[in-house]
């Protein structure tokens, strides 16, 4: 497999995944969604918007968690610095692969109060721009705080089991497996924070076609957390929810800190 080995190219992956992108998506991109058992599972973590963006490499500076989840079993997710695809394991076993990821946390500076204002108006948290202002903060060199949760689902065979819980501060969880059930009325899923439910709350779904067609829509939770995402037999998708909360520090510290919940997963063809 293609890997970064210089200390330079190194730099650069790391560099890269702290650059300001507080509009950008990050996903896990399994290369197969589905995988027969005894054959490696292989993943890129992206950024981008869209369901389109860099892979970016192994490097452990920039994740707390990279595990794989199979029946409750985890098993941490080893590689070299360097390496890309970041995932490339044995299957643990056979059933429905959960993989997470916490990215490590990171600051950027928004080059524009317009870029906040199109952030926190496309996430839903219009509100925040008065309350920055409120709160003394001025439209010049807005700062935030953000880390990414991502989670990804994969077949291992007959791909079967639930996804649950994996501890996340926010996270999304599966209601449905995509692989072993009928979603053809949807998908649900349950979005947490800090261990509680978010009702009332918007999800953003992506949608990749066969064609390689992208597309988008934005879903509510109810209040049990709950939304309902419509998928199509052989798409893959990838669902985003964000928390946006106050922090408490000094001016020329971040105002913001964003959690970003990811969800990727792929409805088998017919």
């Amino acid at each position: 497999m293609p890997r970064l080995t210089s200390p330079a190219a190194t730099f650069m992956a790391m560099s890269l995944l702290a650059l300001p992108a507080a509009a950008h998506e990050f996903w896990i991109d399994p290369l197969a969604y589905e995988v027969a058992p005894g054959n490696p599972v292989a993943a890129d973590l992206r950024v981008g918007e869209d369901f389109d963006g860099p892979s970016y490499s192994y490097v452990p500076r920039n994740f707390t968690r990279f595990e794989l989840v199979l029946d409750g079993v985890v098993t941490p997710v080893e590689g070299r610095l360097g390496d890309r695809p970041a995932l490339s394991m044995d299957a643990p076993g056979e059933g429905l692969l959960v993989v997470v990821h916490q990215t490590a946390g990171q600051d950027l500076t928004y080059s524009g109060w317009d870029k906040f204002e199109s952030f926190v108006t496309h996430k839903d948290f219009a509100w925040a721009l008065d309350r920055h202002l409120e709160r003394g903060f001025t439209k010049e060199k807005v700062r935030e705080h953000y880390i990414r949760y991502g989670k990804s689902l994969i077949a291992v065979g007959d791909g079967a089991g639930q996804d649950a819980r994996q501890g996340l501060e926010t996270e999304i969880v599966a209601l449905d497996n995509p692989y072993t059930d009928d979603v053809s009325a949807g998908m649900r899923v349950q979005v947490f924070y800090d261990g509680a439910l978010r009702g009332d709350v918007q999800v953003e779904l992506f949608d990749r076609a066969p064609s390689g067609e992208v597309t988008s829509g934005t879903y509510r939770t109810d209040p049990d957390g709950v939304a309902l995402l419509p998928v199509a037999a052989g798409h893959e998708y990838l669902a985003d929810s964000v928390v946006m909360r106050e922090v408490d520090g000094p001016a020329d510290g971040p105002a913001w800190e964003s959690l970003w919940a990811s969800l990727t997963f792929a409805v088998p063809a017919e």
